[in-house]
C-alpha cells in the first residue's frame, strides 16, 4: 500500500504547517476514507508562489530538448502507476476503471505530444526580417521575434476529469512546455489522486535535473483566492464553473499587475437537428445523441445540452424516440454528492419554469442522477432567458422547437459562446442551410457535423475554448498543442548581435526548427514539410 502524507508540496519537499485537515471521500458511499490532507496556510501559499518564481529564471532557460525529457518521464512515471491507483481514482470519483485506465493513457499521451511539439520547435513562433541597409526612404533594422513563458502559473484542477484536467493534466502541460513553473490547486473531489500524479511529476522533475520548486501543489479552498493574487503568478488556468471561472477573472484583474485567466467555464454545446438527416435516420440520431448526453454520467463540458430542430412529423418522431430511451436509461452515481446536488437543483429550476415542460426521465431518487429531457418554448431562447442557456451538469438536455428555416437562424443568433456547436445533417442540408456556418464561427470554437461533440481529440487541431462564458478567452484552447501558446508571450530583438540571439534566432539555426524569414518558411521548414 503506497503511503500518503496528505502533505502540501512546495519547492521539492513537503509541508504540512496548517491545522486544518480535509478528508477525502468514497464517491460512491459517501464514507471517509482513511486519509486527510492538510490544507495550505497563507504561509504556505506564499512559499509555493515564492519557490516557483524562482524555479522561472532557470527553468525558462532551459532548452526545448530538456523539457521535452521532463514531460517524457511524466509521461513514463504516470503509465508506471498501478492497480491500486486505478482503484483509488475509482474510489474518489466513481468513475469505471476503464474510463480511468483510458484518462491516464490520454494524460500521457498529451505529455508526449507536447515533447514532441519542444523537439520540432515551432512553438517557439520564430521570426526574422533582416536589415535591409538600403531601402528607402528609411534602412530597416534586424528584428527577430520568438516567445517565452510568461513566468509561474496557477492551474486548478477540474472536477470531471482527475487525470486529465487535473494534477498532471491539459493546463499544467501547457504550462510546464511553455517554460513555466507550475502551483496547482488539488480539487477536493480527488485529493489522493492528485497526490498520487504529483509525487509521479516530482519524481519525474528529479530525473531529469528540474529546478526545485518547477512544480508545487497545495490543498485547500480560499489558498486558490490567495494563489491568484500572489505577484508571483503571472497567469491562471481553469477548468470549472462560470461562478468560479469568473470570480477567479476579477479577482485577477484587481491585482496592482493585472494577469491572464485563461478558465473554461460553461457550456451548453447546441446540436441543430436537419430535417433530411431526420428523415433519413431520425431514431440512429436519437440512439447517438441519448448515449452522448450520458456518456460519464453526463459529466462532460461538452455534453450536449440543447437540441434545435425545425417543426415536423419526424423531429416529433425523434423526440419521441430520444424521450423513451432516456426514460429507460440507467441512473449514474456522480463524481460527489455536491456535483447531484447541484444536478437536483438544476432540474428544479427547469421544472418549475412555466416555458419549459418534462418530456423523458425517471424521478430522481437515492444517491444517483437519472437522465433528463426538457422542451422549451422558442420564445425563452429568443428573448434571452439566462435559465435556458445555464448549463446543468449532468445527464439531461433541453429541446427546442422552431417554427421554420428563419426561426433557426434567430435561434441560433440568440446562442451565448459555446465549446462546441453540432450540425446533424446529409448533404441537401448542408446546402440548405449553409448560411449558418458563418454564424455558428461566430458562437463556438469547435463546429462539428454528423459526429458528437463528447470526446475531445488531444491533437495540433484542436480547439477546446470559445466565446465568453464558454471561456474567458476566445483566443486559446485548454486542449491540444496550441494551449502552449496561452502562457507564452512574444519578444523581438532589434539589431542584435548573433552571438547574443537565442538558438531559436540565431542565423546558423542550431535546433533547425520552422521559422517565418522575410516573410516566407525557412529553408529548414520546408525541407522539414
Amino acid at each position: 500500500m503506497t503511503a500518503l502524507l496528505g502533505h502540501n508540496f512546495i519547492n521539492g519537499g513537503r509541508s504540512a504547517h496548517g491545522g486544518v485537515s480535509l478528508q477525502s471521500l468514497d464517491a460512491t458511499t459517501g464514507e471517509a476514507l482513511p486519509l486527510s490532507f492538510m490544507e495550505a496556510t497563507r504561509d504556505e501559499v506564499d512559499a509555493a508562489a515564492v519557490a516557483a518564481g524562482n524555479a522561472y529564471p532557470a527553468y525558462r532557460l532551459t532548452s526545448a530538448a530538456q523539457r521535452a525529457l521532463f514531460l517524457d518521464a511524466i509521461a513514463d512515471e504516470l503509465d508506471a502507476l498501478g492497480d491500486e491507483f486505478i482503484a483509488m481514482v475509482c474510489r474518489e470519483t466513481a468513475l469505471p476503471a476503464p474510463r480511468i485506465q483510458a484518462e491516464r493513457a490520454r494524460t500521457s499521451g498529451q505529455m508526449r505530444l507536447f515533447a514532441s511539439v519542444m523537439r520540432r520547435g515551432d512553438f517557439y513562433g520564430a521570426r526574422i526580417d533582416r536589415a535591409l541597409p538600403d531601402r528607402q526612404p528609411l534602412p530597416r533594422l534586424d528584428m527577430r521575434q520568438y516567445h517565452i513563458g510568461l513566468g509561474p502559473v496557477a492551474v486548478f484542477g477540474a472536477s470531471n476529469f482527475p487525470l486529465a484536467f487535473s494534477t498532471a493534466g491539459g493546463d499544467t502541460a501547457a504550462a510546464l512546455a511553455a517554460g513555466c513553473p507550475v502551483v496547482f490547486k488539488a480539487h477536493p473531489g480527488h485529493m489522493a489522486t492528485a497526490e498520487w500524479a504529483a509525487l509521479a511529476i516530482i519524481r519525474a522533475a528529479e530525473r531529469t535535473g528540474m529546478p526545485a520548486g518547477v512544480f508545487n501543489m497545495i490543498y485547500g479552498g480560499s489558498v486558490g483566492a490567495w494563489l491568484v493574487q500572489h505577484p508571483a503568478i503571472k497567469a491562471v488556468g481553469f477548468t470549472g464553473s462560470l461562478r468560479g471561472g469568473r470570480a477567479l477573472c476579477d479577482m485577477a484583474a484587481a491585482r496592482p499587475e493585472p494577469i491572464p485567466v485563461f478558465a473554461e467555464m460553461s457550456s451548453i454545446n447546441p446540436m441543430l437537428m436537419l430535417p433530411e438527416a431526420l428523415k433519413v435516420r431520425g431514431e440512429k440520431i436519437a440512439a447517438e445523441l441519448a448515449a452522448s448526453v450520458v456518456l460519464g454520467g453526463g459529466q462532460f463540458c461538452t455534453k450536449p445540452g440543447l437540441v434545435l430542430g425545425i417543426r415536423s412529423p419526424e423531429f416529433s418522431h425523434f423526440l419521441d424516440k430520444l424521450a423513451s430511451l432516456i426514460d429507460n436509461h440507467a441512473p449514474h452515481t456522480l463524481l460527489n454528492a455536491g456535483g447531484l446536488c447541484n444536478f437536483a437543483d438544476g432540474l428544479k429550476r427547469l421544472a418549475d419554469h412555466p416555458g419549459l415542460h418534462h418530456r423523458g426521465g425517471q424521478s430522481q431518487q437515492g444517491g444517483q442522477a437519472f437522465a433528463q429531457v426538457y422542451e422549451a418554448d422558442v420564445e425563452l431562447l429568443l428573448n434571452g432567458d439566462e435559465l435556458l442557456q445555464h448549463e446543468v451538469f449532468g445527464p439531461m438536455l433541453v429541446v427546442v422547437t422552431v417554427a421554420d428555416s428563419s426561426q433557426l437562424q434567430a435561434a441560433v443568433q440568440s446562442l451565448q459562446g459555446q465549446l462546441t456547436a453540432s450540425l446533424i445533417a446529409e448533404p441537401a442540408d448542408l446546402q440548405a442551410f449553409a448560411h449558418l456556418v458563418p454564424l455558428l464561427e461566430h458562437k463556438a470554437g469547435r463546429l462539428l457535423v454528423n459526429s458528437y461533440p463528447t470526446g475531445v481529440e488531444v491533437c495540433d487541431a484542436m480547439v477546446h475554448g470559445g466565446p465568453y462564458p464558454a471561456t474567458s478567452d476566445a483566443r486559446g484552447t485548454s486542449v491540444g498543442t496550441l494551449a502552449i501558446n496561452r502562457f507564452m508571450r512574444p519578444i523581438c530583438f532589434q539589431n542584435y548581435p548573433d552571438s547574443l540571439l537565442p538558438d531559436a534566432l540565431k542565423d546558423a539555426n542550431p535546433l533547425g526548427i520552422s521559422r517565418l524569414v522575410d516573410g516566407a518558411a525557412s529553408r529548414e521548414a520546408l525541407i522539414r514539410s
